[in-house]
């Protein structure tokens, strides 16, 4: 019936098909020679100022993804009477963020560094006006930036867990987000002196992640490790934390998330080498982290005769934070070799803070810290622009300034209103001594 209703020239159906055929055949014609016409030729700068700005946001609502990533991976890895207070933590920390680089944190990040160390003391001020010199909404680069800046302090949460009082730790957030961060991006993304000398980081493997784990370091050392964690005969116990599975759909929003936060960071989309180049981006940035993941997996089960499943998942995000300074550049190869290296650095990067009786509770000092760093001095391999000794003296400028400036604020803070729960509290759990409520009120005894 069908068949004879197409074959019937004169029914609507017929009539409609054939319109449509022709349409799709003169749309398809007009396209081809629309884009043989301009082919050579840039699109207009609005058509260009529409994309970039849409890259700008979209990738934002990545990265933006990424905290609750952070948040499922962190309250997976501490234990259940703890959960709540990574929940408050982190929601908190990212509104923290978005407000002090509201107030403070863009502008001494981006206005009027000109190769130096600084930018201005002022607020951001977006604008409403369409300015298409600048290549994109004022506001949709605001956006872009301030989500990165709450990425560093979440690496912050994660290592000192399970011990850390939530008032100091906002406390140490907004000075993070509003000036160590800050400063320390001018000098590179900001057009300040590193960027003058050559220094080289794409989308922030030092910038974002190493200054991350600087400050987390200097506050696990200020802090002091969990009770029982390390005994007085030099043994180490491991805390297992509540939910693997929330673990594991951490690392999986975190990877998703790492797209925008490496692909949005091509700054451009209105062009066709700009299109292919975020594509490129894509692919680097899943191959280095699935490189982390099987080299983790192989590592473990040869030395411990088990795989390690904690290992593999930090494997993944040392994958991505190593590939993050340089993921346009190195071939496909190389990038699995880039997140394959970073993830083995960050297994045995554990294993290192077990020795020095560093807690952290969930690896994040070992994968954005130690990666970062390898991530960081690896773009020498794969950028012919970059120079191994400027980025040397970039990775060791950001570790100087964030790990002495990060140290003196957890001391003041420590020394002013106190850092850490008493003993009695952390036993119990911070859930009920902090917010007075808990996350599994099922498994608690009534």
């Amino acid at each position: 019936m069908f068949t004879n209703i197409l074959i019937n020239k004169t029914s609507p159906i017929f009539r409609k098909s054939l319109f449509a055929l022709f349409s799709i055949a003169i749309f398809g014609l007009s396209s081809s020679v629309g884009a043989q016409e301009t082919s050579d030729s840039a699109v207009s700068s609005e058509v260009a100022y529409i994309l970039n700005t849409f890259l700008f946001l979209v990738c934002g609502f990545l990265v933006m993804f990424m905290a609750a990533g952070f948040c499922m991976l962190e309250a997976g890895q501490v234990r259940s009477k703890n959960t709540a207070v990574i929940c408050l933590k982190n929601i908190g920390l990212f509104s923290l963020a978005g407000l002090m680089y509201y107030l403070v944190g863009y502008n001494l990040m981006y206005d009027g560094v000109d190769g130096g160390y600084i930018g201005s003391f002022s607020i951001f001020d977006r604008s409403s006006d369409v300015d298409l010199e600048t290549g994109y909404a004022a506001a949709s680069d605001w956006y872009f930036q301030m989500v990165f800046v709450a990425t560093a302090a979440s690496i912050v949460s994660g290592a000192l867990a399970e011990r850390i009082l939530i008032w100091p730790f906002f406390l140490f957030v907004v000075i993070l987000t509003a000036f160590i961060y800050p400063i320390a991006g001018s000098w590179q993304w900001g057009g300040g002196w590193l960027s003058e000398m050559g220094f080289s980081d794409f989308a922030g493997s030092t910038l974002v992640h190493s200054v991350g784990g600087w400050a987390a370091l200097a506050g696990a050392i200020i802090l002091g490790s969990r009770t029982g964690k390390f005994g007085s005969d030099g043994s180490v116990k491991t805390l297992p934390g509540c939910s693997l599975p929330l673990t594991t759909l951490g690392v999986f929003i975190l990877w998703l998330g790492w797209f925008g936060f490496n692909g949005g960071s091509q700054l451009a989309l209105g062009s066709g080498a700009d299109a292919t180049a975020v594509a490129d981006i894509f692919v680097n940035t899943n191959l280095a982290a699935a490189g982390g993941v099987l080299a983790c997996m192989i590592v473990s089960k040869i030395t411990n005769s088990h795989t390690n499943i904690a290992a593999t998942l930090n494997g993944a995000i040392a994958g991505l934070v190593a590939i993050t300074a340089e993921p346009l550049t190195p071939s496909m190869g190389q990038a699995i070799i880039i997140g394959a290296i970073g993830g083995i650095i960050c297994m045995y990067g554990m294993k290192l803070l077990d020795m020095l009786k560093i807690d952290d509770v969930v690896g994040a000092i070992p994968a954005h810290l130690f990666a970062g760093i390898w991530g960081t001095l690896v773009v020498a391999w794969t950028n012919p622009d970059a120079s191994l000794a400027t980025q040397f003296i970039g990775v060791v400028s950001y570790g100087v300034f964030t790990l002495v400036v990060s140290y003196v604020v957890w001391t003041i803070i420590k020394i002013t209103i106190g850092l850490r729960a008493n003993k009695e509290d952390e036993e119990y759990g911070l859930d009920m001594s902090e917010l007075g409520s808990v996350s599994h009120p099922d498994f608690v005894k009534k």
